[in-house]
């Protein structure tokens, strides 16, 4: 019964196979037929395909394109055009790859090319467009040396541009803090085009490259392990890998023999073999567990799962013996091209065809159906399985990368790199899977497993540093404990350090990649005395008695002609501290000078007893007692300061007085209220060097320079904030000091010390800061520098310091503006000008006003006058004509 149930069963699983098989056969037919039954008048274009047939990844690409073509086509059936694919084999040689194009070019007319799987096919595919004048959808990249536009302006790179990895492998080795490291990569003729910039992006980042090797694919196996001896030789194991994926096999299986696959390597490999890693066999990717590297990001989407599904189901009928798992980068790019080039062969047909019927038959040659290709292809836009496709610059626009981990049997994405789509080179955000914060840290990332199934970030060297002791100087007594203290230990006999510098140093060193002992010893002059001159101190370092100097040591050009500084890790430049001036009962006068309130108060006056006159004979308002009259006039006037005069104006002149006063009001009002606001709230400091003394740190060298330059009466030294606050307080006319000329940090101290009472009202950036010292050469200057650098950018140097000293930076000014001078009568004398002139004008108005009532009299009595005289003057001319007549007559 059991032998029978099996054999049913086994009946039951093939019968369910066949069915399977027989409706992927149903469908396949069905989709070529449809693509075979080609509308009767769609015009087919010939396109060359040339792939080595042969590899794994020759065949995925071809049927990624094939599939590309039957999805075209089924969305778009109602095309006038059909691109038809003429595949040829170039069985990895690079001459039957040339021989195969200039084929279909002469033979086939082929209007477009697709292929070139290496770069020395991209070169020669690259030059025959260009000859020829078709586009060449290449999967690799062609050399360097100059753009594409300006040698080849018909080849089109459809994969991700090679520059992207040299940003990404230079953000990964920065992020996990690696200075030195050994580059290997493939010896090619044209290896030198990337390989010049991750040099150049390596040193721009000061990341050291100790030693570069080179191995080729014809290398032997004897000659690979030889190289990989001479590399495990060295103390660096930090290995930066650019090689083609048919290298990968042989590299690492041989890296895991001689034991550099364990604790304490680190391998990071670009997308240029890891983008084939779905190729390689299962023994290879066993090698290379906790390998790191940067793989070109497809985004997941339906859409891809959906192709990747069919292209499984067509590999397992076809190719039984090949398993895929998931499809490559560059077959997924080569099926978003195929699209685009059917897209713009449509377009470019219609715009041909539109261009050719306005023109006469004649200019048909005129045309380049090539060109005219080329042109649709860079302008399309289309969003495809890869993402949004498109090739403004003839290659693909690609700026993303994953960050990917081997482990167990294939990789695992711990976090992702996005770069400027034009500058490459331009990292703009880290996108982890744990959060979205654009910072180049490893906390950022998935826990990375590196050789050796260890979870701890690789030293980068064979070197144990740990067994190095750094002696490490510190000056005995700086007067300012908030940044060095020496304390002693009564129960147990022992010195140690406290202080902000001494917190920084701990802090930066526990960073580090890698562990380093040190012991902090007092500094001693000759006689065995505590010391604190800090140039012997410096000194020191260069004289080998000390392997660094931490403390409050400024750097200078002098120190830093013998010892390497650390960059600073505090503020820069000198400050000058003064004591807050006291509070002044009389400031509400100070915005005026004694001239402008005179004349101010005479003009209210003036005004008031102008408009009196004026209204004073017909306006009830302005009548009435003396002494009622006298007030009128002052409260009046006085009232047009906040504009609550009440008397109702008659006169027209009194009108016009009063409207250019008010204005004139307005004017001195608002000078007034904004003099005294700055006055008030602006901090200042006005040091004349007659009879003020200046304080300075009597330890410090560059204090002492500053405060040289300066005509004071005199300077004096002091060495402790509690001097500095005794010297201020008494001032100078009390044996003290006007102000104290000290560097930033002390001048922060002192400030955290005493809140109240005192300000620093200006600072000049003419110091370089505080900073570690260590001997000429020294890599723990470096390292040193990136720590203080991350704890800079992640807030925790400011955290340290408002722990030490929390300084209220109210009380810190950096840029002080000179204290706003008195108004003067000198800035008002037009205003005033107007309103006496305009005051004597109503005046004047006002007094010519009773001639008006007699003018009409004078006017009368001159008509009256004017009528006697032509009556006498009539008169006397009828008595003149009558003795004429009397004279005639007689």
């Amino acid at each position: 019964m059991e032998i029978q149930g099996k054999k049913q069963s086994i009946i039951c699983l093939y019968f369910v196979t066949f069915c399977l098989l027989g409706d992927i056969f149903a469908e396949s037919s069905k989709e070529l037929r449809k693509y075979d039954n080609n509308p009767p008048t769609a015009k087919v274009v010939p396109v060359g395909l040339i792939l080595d047939m042969q590899s794994r990844e020759g065949k995925i690409v071809h049927s990624c394109i094939s599939t590309a073509l039957l999805d075209f086509y089924h969305l778009h059936s109602n095309y006038s055009t059909r691109v038809v694919l003429h595949s040829r084999d170039s069985s990895g040689k690079h001459l039957h790859a040339l021989s195969a194009a200039l084929d279909l070019v002469n033979t086939i007319k082929v209007e477009a090319i697709i292929g070139a799987q290496t770069r020395m096919e991209a070169n020669l595919f690259a030059d025959l467009g260009e000859d020829v004048e078709i586009p060449v959808f290449s999967l690799s990249q062609p050399s360097l040396a100059r753009p594409l536009t300006d040698r080849n302006p018909f080849f089109i790179a459809v994969t991700q541009d090679e520059t992207v990895q040299v940003a990404g492998i230079t953000a990964l080795t920065q992020m996990f803090i690696w200075r030195d490291v050994i580059l290997l990569y493939e010896r090619t003729e044209h290896a030198g085009d990337l390989i010049p910039s991750l040099i150049n992006s390596f040193q721009e980042k000061k990341i050291n490259i100790v030693f570069t090797s080179t191995i080729s694919a014809s290398s032997t196996t004897e000659q690979i392990i030889e190289e990989l001896q001479k590399l495990k030789a060295l103390e660096t194991t930090v290995f930066v890998v650019h090689i083609s994926h048919f290298l990968v096999p042989r590299l690492f299986m041989n890296a895991k023999k001689l034991g550099m696959m364990s604790e304490g390597y680190a391998w990071v490999l670009t997308s240029t073999s890891l983008n084939f890693l779905n190729s390689m066999e299962s023994s290879v990717i066993q090698s290379m567990q906790g390998v790191l590297g940067l793989k070109s990001h497809i985004p997941t989407s339906r859409s891809l799962h959906n192709l990747t599904s069919r292209l499984r189901r067509k590999f397992y009928i076809e190719e039984s013996h090949m398993e895929v798992q998931e499809l490559s980068a560059d077959g997924i790019w080569a099926y978003d091209a195929i699209s685009v080039l059917a897209e713009a062969v449509e377009r470019s047909r219609i715009k041909v065809s539109t261009r050719l019927n306005q023109k006469d038959l004649k200019d048909t040659d005129s045309y380049k159906p090539g060109s005219v290709l080329l042109e649709e292809i860079l302008q399309s836009r289309v969003k495809g399985v890869s993402g949004e496709v498109q090739y403004s610059k003839q290659k693909l626009i690609a700026g993303k990368l994953e960050m990917v981990n081997m482990i167990g049997k294939g990789e695992r994405r711990v976090g992702i790199l996005t770069f400027n789509e034009e500058k490459p080179e331009d990292l703009q955000e880290l996108q982890p899977l744990k959060n979205k914060r654009n910072l180049l840290s490893t906390s950022d990332l998935e826990t990375v497993i590196w050789p050796g199934g260890s979870s701890t970030i690789p030293k980068g060297s064979k070197k144990k540093l740990i067994e190095i002791k750094l002696r490490v100087g510190v000056p005995a007594h700086s007067g300012f404990d908030e940044l060095v203290q020496l304390k002693h230990d009564i129960q147990t006999n022992k010195t140690y350090f406290t202080g902000f510098c001494i917190d920084v140093f701990e802090t930066a060193i526990r960073g580090l990649p890698y562990k380093v002992q040190y012991e902090f010893i007092p500094f001693q002059d000759a006689d065995g005395i505590l010391a604190w001159n800090y140039d012997d101190l410096v000194y020191q370092v260069h004289l080998q008695k000390y392997d660094a100097v931490v403390g409050d040591t400024t750097i200078t050009s002098d120190r830093s002609s013998y010892v390497d500084f650390t960059v600073p890790y505090t503020d820069l430049g000198v400050g000058v501290l003064v004591a807050n001036e006291k509070e002044n009962m009389w400031i509400f006068l100070r915005p005026f000078s004694a001239d402008l309130w005179i004349t101010s108060a005479g003009f209210f006056i003036l005004t008031g007893f102008v408009v009196w006159i004026i209204e004073h004979p017909t306006n009830k308002e302005f009548q009435g007692t003396p002494s009622q009259q006298i007030g009128t006039i002052f409260w009046f006037s006085f009232s047009t300061l906040v504009f609550a005069h009440r008397e109702k104006l008659l006169n027209n002149s009194a009108k016009f007085i009063v409207v250019l006063w008010v204005f004139v009001v307005l004017i001195l009002t608002s000078s007034y209220t904004a003099t005294l606001a700055s006055m008030m709230t602006v901090k200042q400091m006005q040091l004349k060097a007659r009879g003020n003394y200046i304080g300075y740190q009597g330890n410090s060298v560059v204090t002492t320079h500053a405060v040289q330059n300066l005509n004071f009466s005199g300077a004096k030294p002091y060495n402790s904030a509690e001097e500095y606050a005794d010297a201020l307080s008494r001032g100078s006319k009390h044996g003290g000091v006007s102000a104290i000329v000290d560097e930033v940090p002390y001048i922060k101290v002192f400030l955290a010390k005493y809140s109240t009472g005192y300000s620093m009202v200006k600072s000049e950036s003419t110091t370089n800061g505080f900073g570690f010292a260590f001997p000429k050469g020294s890599k723990l200057a470096q390292d040193m520098s990136v720590r203080i650098e991350k704890l800079r950018e992640e807030g925790k140097l400011l955290e340290m310091e408002n722990s030490w000293f929390p300084y209220d930076a109210n009380h810190m000014f950096q840029d002080t503006t000179d204290p706003p001078n008195a108004l003067t009568l000198r800035c008002f004398r037009g205003l005033f000008l107007v309103s006496g002139v305009s005051s004597a004008f109503a005046l004047f108005l006002f007094s010519i006003s009773p001639l008006k009532e007699k003018w009409q009299l004078v006017k009368k009595c001159t008509h009256l006058v004017l009528e006697k005289l032509m009556s006498v003057r009539k008169l006397l001319s009828n008595r003149v004509s009558n003795q004429s007549v009397e004279n005639n007559s007689a």
